[in-house]
């Protein structure tokens, strides 16, 4: 039996991150945790990466304003897994990620590094619209560094969270259910993917050491959680036992909307439309040089949006 790949998870103890990290460990794979001096008087990110040295993973500590430190970091593993969260627009994402691959590439040990993207496809988001587009341009850059690096690959499309997602019936500004009116974009009837947080971890791991994989970008499609928003509210209906009132806003409606936000908002109205309007999350086909992660790993037993929404009751 081959031996199971030493992973390095940088940002995990971030929103995605300690999911990987525990889905590594369950999976059986020597696990190791960036540990960064920067955390100072922190004490609940310490807390949590005590407890993943508890579970059995290694702490490493690495500054990213010290390049030898992250040398030495990749020296000790197979696979890099980078979680660090974007979602504060326009933050050190982009310049961290670069900052790994030189490690990476001065290493020279590496097998595998999967950067930090996990939701869409930035390759086929260069048509975004504005401010929302550097998210995606941020996540190209850091693909054509690592194509010049000559670096080993797998980009991990994940499509919605459920957290952002299904909770809040994909609604703005609240993370949970409503009981009375809910507001349905456009016809309601494009379709969209939804992944527990917990599954994505599992599916991302479970790609490391997988030959398929390598130098691929792997959506993670599970068939029963490719739904549209009208079918999402549905199936919270059909739990609650109720009807909701329900208002629609049209595309044009909804983009004017953007007028007068905050910039984080504006990023987060244009990349709703691309995915509840425009549909770009299942309006193409898997091609070459592609792969899908429910066909690849059938084992694992993905969370139903239904199962999802109980936890509301």
């Amino acid at each position: 039996m081959a031996l199971k790949s030493k992973v390095l998870v940088v940002g995990g103890t971030g929103y995605l991150g300690k999911r990987i990290v525990k889905a590594s460990l369950a999976q059986g794979h020597p696990t190791y945790v960036l540990q960064r001096p920067e955390i100072g008087l922190d004490i609940d990110k310490l807390q949590m990466l005590m407890s993943f040295k508890e579970l059995g993973a290694h702490l490493i500590e690495a500054s990213f304003s010290n390049h030898r430190s992250l040398v030495d970091a990749m020296k000790q593993v197979d696979v890099v897994i980078c979680a660090i969260s974007g979602v504060h627009f326009r933050s050190h994402n982009i310049l961290y990620q670069l900052k790994l691959i030189d490690a990476i590439k001065e290493a020279g040990n590496v097998k595998r590094f999967l950067p930090s993207e996990f939701g869409m496809d930035p390759a086929r988001m260069g048509h975004a619209l504005e401010p929302g587009r550097v998210t995606f341009d941020e996540k190209m850059t850091v693909r054509k560094a690592i194509l010049g690096a000559s670096i080993p690959f797998t980009y991990v499309s994940a499509n919605c969270f459920a957290g952002y997602f299904v909770g809040n019936l994909s609604q703005m500004e609240r993370l949970t259910p409503p009981m009375e009116k809910v507001t349905i974009y456009g016809d309601g009837n494009v379709k969209a993917i939804f992944l527990n947080e917990d599954d994505i971890a599992a599916y991302t791991v479970k790609t490391i050491d997988d030959p398929r994989t390598l130098n691929k970008t792997v959506y993670l499609r599970p068939p029963e959680n490719i739904l549209t928003q009208r079918e999402l509210v549905g199936i919270w209906e059909k739990l609650i036992g109720k009807q909701l009132e329900k208002t629609t806003i049209s595309s044009q409606d909804f983009l004017a909307s953007m007028k007068g936000m905050d910039y984080a908002t504006q990023v987060g109205i244009g990349h709703f439309y691309h995915i509840f309007y425009e549909g770009c999350l299942a309006n193409f086909e898997i091609g070459e040089g592609e792969e899908e992660a429910s066909k690849l790993y059938p084992e694992i037993n993905y969370t139903r949006v239904d199962e999802y929404l109980k936890r509301f009751l």
